[in-house]
């Protein structure tokens, strides 16, 4: 269960949410027999293929292969993880979630909280259009190429240069100064009493969540408003401080508008600057987000992972935007994430860039932009050669392989790009200093290797095409258990878990074999509101389709093939976790002779070809 949050709560948000009025909500709908079409919002959909079945609640693109109910519908278009769209849902339905392990009220106050967020954003936005005394920051965000309609899309404002005012126009509101202190718009004085504009004299940039609320401001100082006394002493840049609704590690700004480009480019341009933010994304970059005042770290990675593939690190042409890139690397190289850097020249930001050289130069820089570790490899022997002598070039190989060395160990499942990417680094390296590729390996080999653990054997990987009739025979296990939910316990005297070697189907099954232990019946409603992950809700809705397509017999003789095809199974393949035994032949005439048959009567029936595996 999430966050304390019952099956019986989940169960009302589902049934207080008719899917064909949310997806209706976000995209056209075009009614088709008993259902409705729209175009998919995660690839180019010229024909629409989403598909919304009003009687089972659930949608699914037969293009994209996933599918799901309302909850993973809404955690794929916005990014959402599970608790973030059951509380999307349920405020959306009028429903008050209680959480039984929150403190009493804690829903109530954090709506308190966004909703003077809102209203703070909204006083500072009106100054900004409207007050006199803002017309310099008007004047300033002109001079910087930011159009009056960017002012409006991204709700920028101004905070006059006024010790009290925004406390002075919430006089009259609910919004008590307690309350702003906690939102982290103004500040309590150390002495006398009072409080203060903690963004005073400052254009205002607003910053979002995923779902588009205001949870905090970046603000700058206009230029040459500070006086002599005071200008080394203030800071260009504040954001606000941490607050309940405000975490700069796990926020960037302008995603809420940034989301829906990523779904069609699947690539993130990252930026230093709200401005060179809003300058990108008004030129028609709408990919671009920017960090907020913070280094890019591993919960702003984690985010981007819900939407994007790939990320283009944007950096100032300067040294400090070259050692930034150093900094970061590391963490993407272990994530395996596709990161590339693209260095400015000229010392220029991407604010001035575009607008001195334009949006077709920048376009093909973004289309440069280098591999990160390319980019490591170039920084490395600049330095070397810079350096000069043998220490030099020592340090520069170590700093390369310490970087490679920090991705997982390359495996049979490991992309052929990441494969040729560190073969080329490797080749290169002996190549530039003189080393062989097998001390390079031996060396990498070391580096990634824990303190006193030896090396591993790797187990013997089964034939693909074996796999493939495996997965497929657990695929048509869990149809059949859809279609004869009473034959559960009878399988799981057969097979537990561990025996399905696709993780998605084998969490599957364990989660059908834990509501069994709870007393509960499987069924699909069931198991859709038990699932949270996208993935395994678009899972079931593939199979619960297939059971429905090959009819309502009883498969109980076709069940007891099937678990006698598992058992011999074992001779071929082990269990997830377990080494295979290299020295046993596979006997493909006996052992797999039942499963093989099973299968290809399966797969002739259903015109479905061998799955891949997850």
């Amino acid at each position: 269960m999430s966050l304390g949050f019952s099956a019986d709560a989940k169960e009302q948000v589902r049934q207080a949410t008719d899917i064909v009025d949310l997806i209706g909500s976000y995209l056209p709908l075009r009614r088709e027999g008993r259902g409705y079409k729209a175009l998919c919002p995660w690839h180019n959909d010229s024909r629409p293929s989403l598909q919304v079945n009003p009687e089972r609640q659930s949608f699914r693109c037969f293009v994209c292969d996933i599918g799901g109910d309302a909850f993973s519908f809404v955690m794929r278009h916005d990014g959402l993880t599970f608790p973030e769209a059951l509380a999307l849902l349920a405020e959306r339905a009028g429903i008050t979630l209680k959480s039984s392990g929150g403190p009493p009220g804690g829903a109530d106050e954090k709506r308190l909280l966004y909703q003077a967020m809102a209203w703070v954003e909204q006083q500072y936005h009106e100054c900004l259009l409207r007050a006199p005394e803002a017309e310099p920051a008007r004047a300033y965000l002109n001079s910087r190429g930011i159009a009056p309609e960017s002012i409006g899309r991204y709700h920028l404002g101004y905070a006059p240069d006024r010790w009290e005012w925004l406390v002075g126009h919430a006089r009259d509101t609910r919004f008590t100064p307690k309350v702003l202190e906690k939102i982290g718009v103004v500040g309590a004085r150390q002495s006398g009493g009072g409080y203060y504009d903690r963004f005073k004299g400052r254009v205002l940039f607003s910053i979002r969540d995923i779902q588009g609320r205001p949870v905090g401001l970046g603000g700058r100082v206009l230029p040459g408003s500070d006086d002599g006394a005071t200008k080394d002493r203030v800071a260009k840049y504040i954001n606000s401080p941490e607050t309940p609704l405000f975490a700069k590690s796990s926020l960037l700004y302008a995603l809420d508008h940034a989301k829906d480009a990523f779904s069609k480019t699947r690539t993130a341009l990252v930026m230093e600057g709200y401005t060179d933010c809003v300058i990108a994304q008004q030129a028609g970059f709408g990919n671009a987000v920017a960090v907020l005042g913070t280094a890019l770290g591993e919960r702003h990675l984690s985010l981007l992972r819900r939407f994007v593939d790939r990320i283009v690190l944007v950096l100032d042409g300067d040294e400090a935007g070259r050692r930034r890139t150093d900094q970061i690397l590391e963490l993407f190289v272990a994530e395996q994430m596709d990161l590339r850097v693209l260095t400015l020249p000229d010392e220029l930001d991407p604010c001035d860039f575009l607008l001195e050289r334009g949006v077709e130069a920048f376009s093909q820089l973004v289309e440069q932009a280098v591999d990160a570790l390319e980019h490591k490899f170039a920084s490395a022997l600049r330095e070397a050669d810079a350096s000069g002598g043998m220490h030099a070039a020592n340090r520069a190989v170590e700093e390369v392989l310490a970087t490679l060395a920090k991705a997982p160990r390359l495996q049979a499942s490991t992309s052929t790009a990441i494969k040729m990417r560190e073969d080329q680094i490797l080749y290169r390296l002996a190549a530039r200093f003189g080393v062989t590729e097998s001390r390079l390996r031996e060396r990498l080999s070391e580096l990634r290797r824990p303190r006193g653990k030896q090396p591993r054997e790797t187990p013997v990987a089964v034939k693909q095409e074996e796999v493939g009739k495996l997965v497929l025979a657990e695929q048509w296990l869990l149809q059949i258990l859809l279609q004869t939910p009473e034959c559960l316990e009878e399988v799981r005297r057969e097979i537990s878990p561990t025996d399905f070697r696709c993780p998605r189907r084998r969490q599957l099954f364990a989660t059908c074999c834990s509501l069994a232990d709870a007393g509960e019946w499987l069924t699909f409603e069931r198991l859709m509101l038990e699932l949270e992950d996208p993935d395994l809700k678009g899972l079931l809705v593939l199979l619960d389709e297939q059971r429905q397509a090959i009819g309502s017999a009883d498969r109980r003789q076709e069940l007891a093939d099937l678990l006698r095809a598992f058992r011999e199974q074992q001779a071929v393949a082990q269990p997830v976790g377990q080494a295979a035994d290299a020295e046993r032949p596979i006997d493909e005439a006996g052992q797999m002779e039942n499963l093989r048959r099973l299968v290809e009567r399966e797969r002739t029936r259903q015109g479905i070809s061998l799955p891949t595996d997850g």
